[in-house]
Formats: structure tokens, C-alpha cells, sequence
């Protein structure tokens, strides 16, 4: 279980451009990472385009902004195309971030259990250090959240 004041969990994913991006090429600065269900999909689709929106003032205060799901890079580049995504969605269909970050885990919907993605995100200081752990985020909200908090 991350905790804040952890050191986060370093990984290695593609772009969608098929582009390696790991968190340690962004020493440095803040990360806003945050773990999605799924591309074109209602709530992940309103979370992504608040990101959008306030991806310049995410800028301003030195803080890159990091989407990651179980898509694949394909989605991500139809997904970024289709929003005008401005920040980074990498892809992880092995879970290793996902499981690394602890956001794989059971869910319910309409009775039936399963196992997913839970909509988290973590806020990362320059260091590599976690500062923040959103749990179960909403996404008509978390961008603010995470703008107002930083």
C-alpha cells in the first residue's frame, strides 16, 4: 500500500505514440498521475478533457500531467485526437504501473464483481516523493482538486 512520503514506484510505458515514458524523465517537476478505467467512456472522457483544459495552468505551476489505463497506445492516440488531449496518456495493458500503484482492485457495478482500474491519482513532488493520493476521485471534479491543491 503507497503511502504519502513514499518514494513513487518508477516505471517504463508507451506513449501513444509508441513513445517509452518513464516517470524519472520528469525529475524536476511535479507529476499529476492519474490511473483512468478506459479511453471514450463518459466519466474517463470528462476527466480527461478537465485535464485538458487546465493543462496550462498545470504548466504554470511546474506540474506535467500523466494519464494511465489498460488502452492501448492506438486508443490513446484516437482518444487524444478525438479531445485535443495536450498531456501525456501512457499505456499499460500488463498492469505494471497500475498494480504498482496499488489501483487494481475489485469492483461492483450493478451487482457483478470484478476486478479494474479504481479512478485514483497521485500527486508527485520534483523528487519523486508522493504528496497527495486521491482515492475513488470524481471526474467531473479532480482536475480542480488537484490544481487547487498544488
Amino acid at each position: 500500500m503507497l503511502e504519502i512520503g513514499m518514494k513513487a514506484p518508477e516505471f517504463t510505458l508507451p506513449d501513444k505514440d509508441g513513445s517509452l515514458v518513464s516517470l524519472s524523465d520528469f525529475r524536476g517537476k511535479k507529476v499529476v498521475l492519474y490511473f483512468y478505467p478506459k479511453d471514450n467512456t463518459p466519466g474517463c472522457t470528462r476527466q480527461a478533457c478537465a485535464f485538458g483544459e487546465s493543462y496550462n495552468a498545470f504548466r504554470e505551476k511546474n506540474a506535467e500531467v500523466i494519464g494511465i489505463s489498460r488502452d492501448s497506445a492506438a486508443s490513446h492516440g484516437k482518444f487524444a485526437d478525438k479531445y485535443a488531449l495536450p498531456f501525456i496518456l501512457l499505456s499499460d495493458p500488463e498492469l505494471t504501473a497500475i498494480q504498482a500503484y496499488g489501483v487494481w482492485q475489485e469492483k461492483k457495478l450493478y451487482g457483478k464483481t470484478s476486478m479494474g482500474v479504481v479512478r485514483t491519482t497521485f500527486v508527485i513532488d520534483e523528487e519523486g516523493i508522493i504528496r497527495r493520493i486521491m482515492p475513488k476521485v470524481k471526474p467531473d471534479t479532480n482536475a480542480a482538486e488537484v490544481l487547487a491543491g498544488l
